[in-house]
């Protein structure tokens, strides 16, 4: 592969092959034989893997990492080693060691002379009693040493998603880490790649539009960056693949699971009010002008638990009476539970059903019981016992989705903070040398950025309609532990001008009622003609306690893309 001391080019090629933890198998192989490549990274945790990762551990010692990540390099390896990429993962998950130890078995298997190093030192669950898994993220600069040192495959364990781009970054262009622009550009480059086929259409907002004009969306190819020395890049995919690049399917990742203005990492605070967008020709979006600071003194540790059992039924109403049905249920099921009541009980209605309706399906409303406890035989035994004995004794037409089972456990996540200096950060290379990290010495406590000035309002005189939002605005949305986000932007300086004073934090609250006792925050981008709003505390203790519907705000922007407002028709 290629050397460590080859002369930093003028482009660094950086791809994804990996979104999560679950994603295309065969992306990896795509991204080798698709085009010219550099680095292949792929980001396969998040909070919920973390979780996952740390329950395989505790029947397992030797688990704790990603195996796909593992079936993968067994196609691809020698691929990889052909064409001179190197492969970059944070797959090592909870035990990086153990996962570097199985790719060099692997490698030596297959007869493919590899150098394969691990990052280490984000795991700090002895410090966390009661924790499944305590991980600081890391920034890039143990991936850099372990590249430096002529690593072909680095693993890591919890770093940030942008990590995977800013340590090849730094490796490849000699940055240091006061090179605070330079690394802020390599961020956001690394924000949009971490997410895979949502920076090339995925999950796009404006998808029927491309597909009304010819465009393929059935497998979108996944992204790469074209990073240059000054950290600005080039977002685009390889020729002949699906999907599409342009500055709105990046603007739309650009915002999603991102808060205010600044956006803070271990090596580097990114100013995303300063990035620029620009379409650079046929499935390229160019991005300068992007700022960094100083990051901020301490490091952001995932706390991952198990916080009890949980299980849940769904009641199906027909017809007639709906809400007088669900009252009933509701009644007959306190009733049950009055001798051993779970410590939480909750009812969701979906009014699914339409009157006068051709099928049976859409003449029916859903009626959802999540419940939870400590005790297993609380949320199991007697929410069945009870669900079940009710078949032949409630409401007409009783029956439900599927039997309820013995319930599940359900973990917990929250996030608490350290200093850089509380951590030890360390590469680990392929001859056994470690390489300790040095803490950020230079650190910025982290503020809020100041309001900017909106442009001027639209004329007030004007005639509007009521219109869907979506029609003039994209919105994209997701989780950061109990919170989300809900990115909004507009394609036009005009929608732009009415949305910046249209879409309040009332407004919001008034169009997503859900939202409307919980704190919301807006933070405007002019820059990218959006409005990021956080919505505190709508998932609970994270995702994966499944505290609602939709328990990573997965679809929160298209609902409220779905509501109706009066819209100048100009717009439309």
């Amino acid at each position: 592969m290629t050397s460590p001391t080859h002369p930093a080019g003028p482009v660094l090629r950086i791809g994804n092959a990996s979104g999560f933890y679950g994603d295309r198998f065969d992306a990896m192989r795509e991204m080798l034989t698709g085009g010219e490549l550099d680095v292949l990274t792929g980001d396969y945790l998040a909070e919920l893997t973390m979780l996952i990762l740390g329950r395989d551990r505790l029947k397992d010692p030797g688990a704790g990492y990603a195996r796909t990540f593992l079936r993968q390099l067994e196609e691809c390896l020698g691929l990889a080693h052909e064409r001179g990429v190197r492969i970059v993962a944070n797959a090592g998950g909870l035990n990086p060691a153990g996962l570097a130890d199985a790719v060099r078995k692997l490698a030596d298997r297959l007869g493919v002379p590899v150098r394969v190093a691990h990052v280490e030192g984000d795991d700090l669950k002895d410090r966390y009693p009661g924790s499944l898994a305590a991980h600081a993220y890391l920034g890039g600069f143990g991936i850099a040493a372990c590249l430096r040192e002529g690593a072909d495959i680095v693993v890591t364990g919890r770093v940030t998603d942008a990590a995977l781009v800013t340590g090849p970054a730094a490796a490849h262009f000699g940055w240091g880490p006061g090179d605070h622009d330079r690394l802020a550009g390599a961020v956001v480059a690394g924000h949009v790649l971490e997410c895979g086929a949502q920076a090339t259409g995925g999950n796009y907002a404006f998808f029927d539009e491309f597909q009304k004009r010819g465009g393929d969306l059935r497998r979108p190819g996944f992204p790469l960056a074209e990073l240059h020395e000054d950290g600005t890049c080039v977002i685009t995919k390889h020729p002949g693949t699906g999907g599409l690049v342009d500055v709105g399917t990046v603007t739309a990742q650009l915002l999603y699971e991102t808060g205010g203005a600044r956006y803070a990492g271990p090596d580097v605070t990114a100013r995303l009010d300063t990035v620029r967008l620009t379409q650079d020709g046929p499935d390229r979006a160019r991005i300068d002008g992007v700022r960094g600071e100083a990051p901020p003194p301490t490091l952001k540790v995932g706390l991952n638990r198990l916080g009890g059992f949980r299980n849940e039924v769904v009641f199906v109403l027909t017809g007639l009476d709906i809400e007088a049905k669900a009252a009933l249920v509701r009644r007959q099921m306190d009733e049950a539970f009055a001798k051993s009541r779970p410590e939480d009980v909750r009812w969701d209605l979906a009014r699914t059903d339409r009157p006068d309706a051709s099928t049976e399906e859409t003449a029916s409303a859903l009626l959802r019981l999540v419940v939870r406890d400590q005790d297993q035989e609380k949320v199991g035994r007697v929410l069945s016992g009870a669900a079940v004995e009710l078949a032949l004794a409630s409401y007409p037409g009783f029956h439900v989705l599927s039997p309820p089972g013995k319930g599940t456990p359900y973990g917990v996540f929250e996030d608490v903070y350290v200093p850089h200096g509380a951590v030890d950060h360390v590469a680990v290379l392929h001859d056994g040398r470690r390489i300790a990290v040095p803490p950020a010495h230079d650190t910025l406590v982290l503020e809020e950025a100041p309001q900017p000035p909106l442009p001027e309002p639209p004329l007030a005189e004007q005639p509007t309609r009521r219109a869907p939002l979506g029609l003039v605005a994209g919105a994209r949305s997701g989780d950061k532990g109990g919170n989300a986000n809900v990115g909004v932007w507009a394609r036009t300086d005009e929608a732009w001008r009415w949305l910046a004073h249209e879409l309040t934090v009332e407004r919001f609250q008034e169009l997503l009622p859900e939202s409307g006792q919980l704190k919301v925050t807006r933070h405007p981008l002019p820059g990218l003609r959006a409005l990021n709003f956080v919505v505190e505390g709508i998932l609970g203790e994270g995702v994966a306690a499944q505290h609602r519907f939709d328990p990573q705000a997965k679809a929160l922007g298209e609902w409220l893309r779905s509501r109706h407002l009066d819209i100048p028709e100009s717009l439309l």
